[in-house]
């Protein structure tokens, strides 16, 4: 399988961390290029705010048109805000979009009843609701829990920013009687396994859930046929008016691309 997983900012910054977290994660048969979009869309690190998210929009739709003509089988838009996702899945074609925040809420009502998002600002969290309630699944949301932290923050200081989850994990497990708890920031990635230990319930990493859910449904497309839908609400733009309008004519151009055989 061929996977894209889409750090959705104009830098490279985390492409290597996000490509050593993946390659110890991925399928042994499954090849996923880690990529960033193209700087001219601005250097901002992070889409913290919905600015920078509207600014970046066009060209992870871009992003992912191109992945669809390279035949990627899936593709990860990679930020829990799930930046643009339903307008990616409209041109994807016939490969599979998914993103962090609601491949994590998949995995968490498997295995719990309801769940907590562990977040590292307030500014977060309206958004972050109103994406949860649009996929159905606020009635099954114990609370968000804030660590104020901004996103680059949590790998800066590994300890001060573990020690900051763990206590919103305990009120929202203690107070809130969350079942499982998700990281809800791409870069929370990598304290699931310590923090699930400690506290005893399920904790879900973002990237992991994100990664492991797009070779899933892959697998599913390539063994058992079943792709995106083009039918009513799922019906993409049709090709001659894409040319019409002279959309999506050149390549897109990535900012940095790391490939893990």
């Amino acid at each position: 399988m061929k996977i894209m997983y889409l750090n959705p900012v104009g830098i490279s910054s985390y492409d290597d961390y996000f490509a050593n977290t993946i390659e110890t994660i991925k399928e042994k048969t499954t090849e996923v290029h880690v990529t960033s979009l193209n700087p001219l869309v601005g250097t901002f690190n992070n889409l913290e705010v919905r600015t920078y998210q509207a600014l970046v929009a066009g060209d992870v739709i871009r992003a992912v048109r191109q992945a669809a003509n390279e035949h990627f089988d899936a593709f990860v838009i990679g930020c829990f805000y799930d930046t643009a996702l339903y307008d990616a899945r409209e041109i994807s074609g016939d490969m599979i979009v998914v993103a962090p925040c609601h491949s994590a809420i998949e995995i968490a009502l498997t295995i719990s009843n309801q769940f907590s998002v562990i977040v590292g600002k307030q500014k977060w969290v309206n958004q972050m609701h109103k994406s949860i309630t649009e996929y159905g699944y606020d009635g099954k949301l114990s609370s968000f829990r804030v660590v104020d932290l901004g996103v680059t923050e949590f790998q800066e200081d590994h300890e001060k920013a573990y020690q900051k989850m763990i206590q919103a994990g305990k009120t929202a497990i203690e107070v809130d009687k969350a079942e499982s708890l998700i990281l809800g920031c791409t870069l929370e990635s990598g304290f699931y396994l310590k923090m699930g230990k400690e506290l005893q319930v399920p904790v879900i990493d973002p990237v992991i859930a994100s990664l492991k859910n797009a070779e899933y449904l892959a697998n599913l497309k390539k063994n058992f046929g079943l792709r995106p839908s083009r039918q009513w609400g799922s019906a993409a733009p049709s090709e001659s008016e894409l040319e019409k309008f002279n959309v999506f004519q050149s390549e897109y151009q990535f900012g940095n691309r790391i490939v893990i055989k």
